[in-house]
C-alpha cells in the first residue's frame, strides 16, 4: 500500500485533481442573463470606491510602545489593548491540564474532535508507477463532545500509570494529526508527562536522535507507521513501551515487534485505565509540557523546550487577537500536530470549547486522490469556519483556481477579472460599507471557489513563511474571508505577532499579540538600525510568557538565541529583521542568515528575492544562490504545471523555457521594486518537486539550502561558468 509522507508534501496531489475536474457553470446563456449585466451595475459602484478611496482616512494605531530592560533595550511594541501581559484566558487555566478539564466542564455538551468513518476500502494497481493505491469511501463526521472526550483523557491517562510509564519519564508521539494525537497529549499532562513530538514523515537517522536524546520511555505511533519503529529498533535502546493507534487503520497489521517491547492497542490501553484508575500527577505551569522537534532547516532538528505556561498563554493571546472566534467555530486539522502551528491553533480552539474535525491532504476536496468517486471531501462535508495553513499550500489554491479560469474562456476570464479588481479596489479603498458589491461578486463568480473548501469560511490563520501578498488578496476575495497572517517561531510557541481583522494592508504581519512584546535591536552588520526613519529597523526580539526554555541538551545553542532582562522577562532572538510601521505593525524585510554580500559590495538577501519571485506562475518552488565571487545571483526553480503546460513537451531544461522562465521573473521582480542586482540572471528549471520525502524542504515547506546546494553543486557552478 502506498506510504504517504508529510501533508504539506502531499496537498498539490488534491490541487492537481481540482484543477482537471473541477466544474464551472458559467455558460453564455448564463453570462448574457445573469453576469453581465449586473457587471455593468457593479461598475458604476466600483466607480464610486474610486471617489471614496480618495477621502482621508484616520491611522488606527494596532501596536504601542513599550519600555524593554535589559542592556539593548531596542524598539519594543506591545499590544494597544493590553497593558500588561496576558497568561491565561481566565483565573485557574494555568496548564494544559487544568485549561482542559475547566473547558470541558464549561462546554460538557458541545460537540468537541469529529473523525469520518472509513465505509469501505479498495487498492488498485497502477501499471505505469508499479505502487498500490488506496480508494477511500468515507462518512460524515461523527463527534465526541467534550464530555465525552474529557472522560477518555481520564482512562488514557490512567492506563499509562497501569502499563508503567511514570510521571516525568518523556512520552513519544510518532503519529498523523487525528483524534488519538491530542486525547494522548492531554491524558500526558494530568500525570506531568511530557511529550515528545515527531513529523510522522520524519527520517530514520532524525527520529532516532529525537526519541534518544529525550530517552523516551513509551511511544505512541500509528499502527501505519509501526514498520519504520521495527526498522530502527536496535537504536531506541530507551524505549520499553509502544502503544498503536488502532481506529484510523483497524485493517493493517501489525508487524513483528521486538519481543522487548511491549506493545499495546490504544482501546487496549483506554480497557486498562477504565479498570485501574489512576489519581493524576497535575503539573504546576513551569513544568515541561511538550519537546518539540523542530524542522531542522539547518542539519539535525533541535528539541524546544515548552512549558504548560508558554502553550497556555499563546492560546489566550491568539484568541485576544482573533475576537471573532467562538464556540460556534467549526476548524478543520489537517496540518500536522508536531508543527508548532496546528498545536497552538487546536489548543486555542479547545479554550474556546469550539469543534474540531479532522482530515487528511488526501481526503481534503472533492477530487483529493485517495477518494473513491461520488465521495465529498474533508472540507466539503465538515463546512469549517476556521482552518489554518502554511503560504505554500494557499500559493498552490490561488494557482489552480486562476489557471482554471483561463481554461474556461474568454468571457469567463474578462468576468472574473472584473469581478477580482472590483473586490480589490473595495479591499483598498477601506469602503466597507459597499457590501452590496461583496455579495454580488460572491455569488455570481467567486461562490465556486469559496465551496472548494466548504464555503463557509470566515477566517484562515497562516503562519509558517511569509505571504505574498498577491495570494493575500485572492483569499481576500476568492474565498471572501480575512487571513490572520502571524509571526511566530517554535520557540515562541508560533507566538509574535497577528494581523487584525480589520487590517486591508498586505505584506505586513500584525501587532504584537497580548500575550508577548516585540522589539527590534540594531543589527550594525546588515545596516538596520533603530534610528532609522520613518520605519525604525533591526533583528525581531520576542519577550514574554511565551518564550520556551530553550533546547533540550544544548545549552550553548540556548545561551546564543535566549537571553533574560533585569525584569525577568525571557526574550528569544530570532534571527529575523524587521521594521515597525506607524501603527505598530510588524514587517518582515529580511533574514540575518539568508544575506550575501556580492563581489561589487551589494547584499542580496535570499529570502526577500524569493518571496518576491515566488509570485510568478512558472514557479512551484525556487532558490535563489549567490556566490560572494561574483556580481550576479543565480538561481534554481522547480516548475509549476503553468510552466510545464506551456511547454507542451519540450525540454524544460533548455535553453527556450530558461529564457521564458527568466522573462516572467524579470516582470514580477519589476513589480516588487527588487534591484538590478538582486534579480538573477541565470536560471536552472527543474521537474521534479522538492518534498520533505527527498529532504529538499522541511515539513512546513521551508528550504533546506545546505541539501539543496550540495544535490544541485553541479548545475549552481555551471551557471557561474558560463
Amino acid at each position: 500500500m502506498e506510504q504517504h509522507g508529510d501533508v504539506f508534501a502531499t496537498l498539490h496531489k488534491w490541487l492537481d485533481g481540482l484543477h482537471r475536474h473541477a466544474s464551472w457553470p458559467l455558460t453564455d446563456r448564463y453570462l448574457q442573463t445573469y453576469l453581465i449585466p449586473s457587471a455593468l451595475t457593479v461598475l458604476a459602484l466600483t466607480f464610486t470606491l474610486a471617489l471614496w478611496s480618495l477621502l482621508p482616512k484616520r491611522l488606527k494605531v494596532r501596536g504601542a510602545p513599550v519600555k524593554a530592560a535589559g542592556p539593548n533595550p531596542g524598539e519594543a511594541r506591545r499590544n494597544k489593548r493590553y497593558l500588561a501581559f496576558l497568561e491565561t484566558p481566565w483565573d485557574g487555566a494555568e496548564t494544559l491540564a487544568s485549561l482542559f478539564e475547566q473547558s470541558a466542564k464549561k462546554n460538557a455538551g458541545n460537540k468537541c474532535l469529529g473523525h469520518r468513518r472509513v465505509i469501505k476500502r479498495e487498492e488498485f494497481f497502477d501499471e505505469k508507477s508499479k505502487r498500490n493505491f488506496e480508494k477511500l469511501t468515507l462518512g460524515e463526521y461523527q463527534f465526541q463532545t467534550y464530555q465525552q472526550v474529557f472522560e477518555r483523557v481520564e482512562r488514557v491517562s490512567s492506563g499509562l500509570i497501569a502499563l508503567g510509564h511514570k510521571p516525568r519519564e518523556n512520552l513519544g508521539i510518532f503519529a498523523e494529526t487525528q483524534a488519538g494525537w491530542i486525547v494522548t497529549l492531554q491524558a500526558a499532562t494530568r500525570q506531568s508527562i511530557p511529550v515528545v513530538t515527531v513529523y510522522a514523515s520524519l527520517g530514520d537517522e532524525a527520529l532516532v536522535h529525537a526519541l534518544g536524546e529525550t530517552e523516551v520511555k513509551t511511544v505512541v505511533a500509528d499502527l501505519k507507521l509501526m514498520g519504520k519503529l521495527v526498522k530502527v529498533a536496535d537504536k531506541l535502546t530507551t524505549v520499553k513501551r509502544v502503544i498503536y493507534f488502532d481506529d484510523i487503520n483497524p485493517d493493517m497489521e501489525l508487524p513483528k515487534m521486538p519481543s522487548s517491547w511491549h506493545i499495546v492497542s490504544m482501546k487496549e490501553l483506554e480497557a486498562l485505565g477504565e479498570k485501574q484508575p489512576a489519581k493524576p500527577t497535575l503539573p504546576k505551569p513551569s513544568d515541561l509540557a511538550v519537546i518539540m522537534y523542530t524542522s531542522g532547516s539547518t542539519g539535525m532538528p533541535k528539541g524546544v523546550m515548552i512549558p504548560h505556561a508558554a502553550i497556555v498563554s499563546a492560546s489566550a493571546g491568539v484568541l485576544a487577537s482573533v475576537p471573532q472566534a467562538d464556540a460556534s467555530a467549526s476548524y478543520l486539522a489537517y496540518l500536522p500536530l508536531a508543527h508548532v502551528l496546528e498545536l497552538a491553533a487546536e489548543h486555542a480552539i479547545l479554550t474556546l470549547g469550539a469543534s474540531i474535525g479532522y482530515g487528511s491532504p488526501l481526503t481534503l476536496s472533492d477530487q483529493s486522490p485517495k477518494l473513491q468517486k461520488g465521495t465529498r471531501g474533508d472540507a466539503p462535508t465538515l463546512r469549517p469556519t476556521i482552518i489554518a495553513a502554511v503560504p505554500a499550500i494557499m500559493d498552490r489554491i490561488r494557482d489552480t483556481v486562476n489557471a482554471k479560469i483561463k481554461q474556461a474562456g474568454f468571457l469567463v476570464s474578462m468576468l472574473y477579472q472584473i469581478a477580482y479588481k472590483s473586490r480589490l479596489a473595495q479591499l483598498e479603498s477601506g469602503a466597507e460599507g459597499f457590501g452590496i458589491l461583496k455579495a454580488l461578486w460572491d455569488l455570481l463568480v467567486f461562490r465556486r471557489v469559496k465551496d472548494i473548501l466548504g464555503g463557509r469560511l470566515q477566517l484562515i490563520v497562516s503562519g509558517g513563511a511569509p505571504l505574498s501578498s498577491d495570494t493575500q488578496r485572492f483569499i481576500n476575495i476568492a474565498m471572501g474571508c480575512p487571513i490572520a497572517q502571524g509571526y511566530g517561531l517554535t520557540e515562541t510557541c508560533a507566538i509574535g505577532t497577528i494581523a487584525e481583522a480589520d487590517d486591508r494592508s498586505v505584506g505586513r504581519v500584525g501587532p504584537p499579540v497580548a500575550s508577548c512584546h516585540v522589539k527590534l535591536v540594531d543589527w550594525p552588520e546588515g545596516n538596520y538600525r533603530t534610528t532609522d526613519r520613518p520605519f525604525p529597523r533591526g533583528e525581531i526580539c520576542i519577550g514574554g510568557p511565551v518564550v520556551t526554555r530553550g533546547y533540550y541538551k544544548n545549552e550553548k545553542k540556548t545561551k546564543e538565541d535566549f537571553s533574560e532582562d533585569e525584569d525577568g522577562v525571557r526574550w528569544f532572538h530570532t534571527g529575523d529583521v524587521g521594521q515597525w510601521h506607524p501603527d505598530g505593525v510588524l514587517e518582515i524585510i529580511d533574514r540575518k542568515k539568508d544575506i550575501v554580500k556580492l563581489q561589487m559590495g551589494e547584499y542580496v538577501s535570499l529570502g526577500k528575492v524569493e518571496a518576491a519571485l515566488s509570485s510568478s506562475p512558472y514557479v512551484d518552488n525556487l532558490m535563489v544562490y549567490a556566490d560572494s565571487n561574483h556580481s550576479f545571483c543565480v538561481a534554481l526553480v522547480v516548475a509549476s504545471k503553468a510552466l510545464k503546460d506551456w511547454a507542451g513537451g519540450k525540454d524544460l531544461s533548455g535553453s527556450e523555457v530558461e529564457e521564458e522562465v527568466k522573462k516572467s521573473l524579470q516582470k514580477v521582480a519589476k513589480e516588487a521594486k527588487l534591484e538590478r542586482f538582486e534579480i538573477p540572471t541565470k536560471v536552472k528549471v527543474l521537474e521534479e518537486p522538492w518534498t520533505p520525502e527527498n529532504g529538499l524542504v522541511t515539513q512546513a515547506m521551508k528550504l533546506k539550502r545546505d541539501p539543496i546546494r550540495k544535490q544541485f553543486k553541479e548545475a549552481l557552478d555551471k551557471m557561474y561558468s558560463k
